[in-house]
């Protein structure tokens, strides 16, 4: 894949990022659904691109970004510059632990790295950008809970098993799951991530079914349809 990935109403310079555009954020910055949000936080933002997929999808919204690795960040702050929706972009650099607190997010949603308890990649800037511990979801949940608005909401696209950890950590910090997508590569596939909703309001839980791909090299006709309105190929 190139440096330059282009989207329908913007586009990706990709350069400098330990980790480019992949199928788990762009899944995350098209099926995340919220009620009209105001202020939005995307945690993690590497290139840029679930932010500014959200800030397509809620045309009212203000999306800040978070960067931990400079280099990304740079990026990151040059992709928005350069869209149709810079002036409700804003990126910061660093942790989302440093940010300053002015006003509660509706939205905050996050690609996280999971790479948990595995080997370290031996490029140091992908291990950071793909490898934590669970010690990194115990601070996004304490995060949320106190920057979420009371009836905002946390967005993750994770595999199962830290899914599960997250849901049940969650419920410590009095989250409640709200919504769960399982996405499959087939449709006779097992599950290969979960996108998680937690909610301080507790609801029923919603499940649903993703499948990617129809056949292989072919993708399935909901996932052409989701993409649609962000892929120039749809």
């Amino acid at each position: 894949m190139g440096s330059i990935f282009k989207f329908k109403e913007f586009e990706i310079n990709q350069q400098g990022c330990a980790m480019k555009i992949n199928t788990d954020g762009v899944l995350l910055g098209a099926l995340v659904n919220s009620q009209h949000p105001s202020r939005i936080l995307d945690i993690g933002t590497g290139t840029g691109v679930i932010a500014m997929m959200l800030a397509q999808r809620f045309p009212f919204s203000q999306v800040d970004a978070v960067e931990i690795d400079e280099d990304a960040y740079a990026t990151a702050i040059q992709n928005f510059q350069n869209s149709a929706f810079s002036n409700r972009l804003r990126g910061y650099s660093g942790s989302f632990e440093d940010l300053k607190k002015v006003d509660n997010y509706d939205l905050l949603v996050s690609n996280p790295p999971f790479y948990t308890n595995s080997l370290h990649n031996p490029d140091l800037r992908k291990k950071l950008a793909r490898h934590t511990d669970f010690h990194f979801f115990d601070k996004l949940l304490l995060f949320a809970k106190e920057n979420l608005s009371d009836r905002g909401e946390l967005n993750l696209i994770l595999p199962i098993e830290l899914a599960d950890y997250v849901i049940r950590e969650g419920l410590k910090q009095d989250f409640h799951l709200v919504k769960k997508i399982e996405i499959k590569s087939f449709v006779n596939t097992d599950v290969i991530r979960n996108i998680i909703t937690l909610s301080k309001v507790q609801n029923e839980v919603e499940i649903v079914e993703f499948v990617i791909y129809e056949s292989k090299g072919v993708h399935s006709q909901e996932y052409k349809e989701l993409l649609k309105p962000f892929f120039l190929a749809f």
